[in-house]
């Protein structure tokens, strides 16, 4: 952080608080409205409390945030509230993410397929439990999904400005999802392309996780066009480097910090650019190795072991390292003498830092 910044950017102007305090009274009130419908839709109240409050960055109403305070928007509760809309899109995201990959945890609790599923078996309910697990998921990361709108439209925001920033907010949420096909389809087709990869990684998290946000909170403060193309000059460069720590972290990450098994990118097969490296530079010996072995849901320990020297010997993980320290300057050099308040100036180029060298 920068020596303006004692706090970590995320708590600056006591974001983080708001954006929870915003989230945990809209998910109050929707679990009034649901179990009035039905009491035992309390359990899915409490799975998407546990998952929405339990935990995340709040990097995304960040950058919104911080976006609309730089093109001199008015900082107000009703703002805080339309920009924690983010947060649902994501948990979206997250909950058929976690689905599609299969993944047993997220933030070191069971994943929501696996916790309704678990619960089938624990009532010993009729049908197939991890079926039930999963239908659950769909339902209720779409559920989200429609939520993020209705968080938006009742925040309070003056429903002109909110009219004004619509086509973002629309837009981000469809390059999140085309972004989620291409990824599951590139692991069937098994295309290992650097370029395919960092396309995936560009609209799957890159441009919904910095510069969507950015262009959201830009479009609430009715920012210039000059603005705007600088928000995109750092916020592109800034999301994929986001995206290639978390493809670090999926394979070398400690699970104690990320909160998913260890090497779990590998047993899912993702096709990131660390992996595409790797296939591009190891021996024909190696290559035959990743190609068999990753997307094996049983790789083991010693199987996870031997894919990540792959990936180190080859060069990849050095490789990716320089493109993340590559990314972040072009980012930050976007921020230079661009014409934005200082103080957003400031946390912008904290959350830069924050972004791409977390652990978690």
């Amino acid at each position: 952080m920068t020596a303006s910044a004692p706090v970590p950017p995320v708590d600056r102007a006591g974001l983080r608080q708001r954006v929870d305090s915003s989230l945990a009274r809209f998910l109050a009130r929707q679990r009034a409205w649901m179990t009035s419908v039905d009491p035992e839709l309390g359990t899915v109240a409490d799975a998407l409390e546990a998952f929405v409050l339990g935990g995340g960055k709040r990097l995304r109403p960040a950058f919104g945030y911080w976006g609309y305070r730089g093109a001199g928007g008015a900082d107000s509760e009703e703002i805080v509230s339309g920009l924690a809309a983010l947060e649902f899109v994501q948990a979206s995201a997250l909950i058929h993410d976690d689905l599609m990959d299969r993944s047993d945890t997220r933030r070191g609790e069971p994943s929501v397929h696996r916790r309704f599923a678990a619960q089938h078996r624990a009532a010993n309910w009729s049908g197939e439990p991890d079926g039930f697990g999963e239908s659950s998921a769909i339902l209720l990361g779409d559920l989200c999904l429609v939520w993020s709108d209705e968080l938006l439209h009742d925040s309070g925001i003056d429903p002109t400005v909110v009219g004004r920033a619509r086509p973002v907010f629309d837009e981000m949420r469809s390059e999140v999802t085309i972004g989620q096909y291409l990824d599951v389809l590139t692991q069937a087709t098994r295309d290992t392309s650097v370029d395919r990869a960092s396309k995936i990684a560009r609209y799957k998290s890159a441009k919904y996780t910095v510069e969507r946000p950015l262009l959201f909170g830009a479009a609430l403060a009715d920012a210039p066009a000059a603005l705007r193309a600088v928000y995109s000059a750092y916020g592109l460069p800034l999301g994929e480097a986001f995206q290639l720590r978390d493809d670090v972290l999926g394979v070398f990450g400690d699970p104690g910090q990320t909160g998913k098994p260890a090497g779990d990118d590998l047993r899912e097969g993702k096709r990131t650019f660390l992996v595409a490296a790797a296939l591009e530079a190891t021996s024909p010996a190696g290559r035959e190795l990743l190609d068999t072995r990753l997307g094996d849901p049983g790789l083991d320990q010693a199987g996870i072991e031997v894919l990540r020297e792959i990936i180190t010997s080859s060069g990849a993980l050095d490789r990716t390292e320089r493109r993340i320290a590559t990314l972040t300057d072009s980012a930050l050099a976007a921020l230079v003498g661009a014409d934005l308040e200082p103080e957003a100036r400031e946390v912008l180029a904290d959350l830069a830092i924050v972004a791409t060298r977390r652990k978690d």
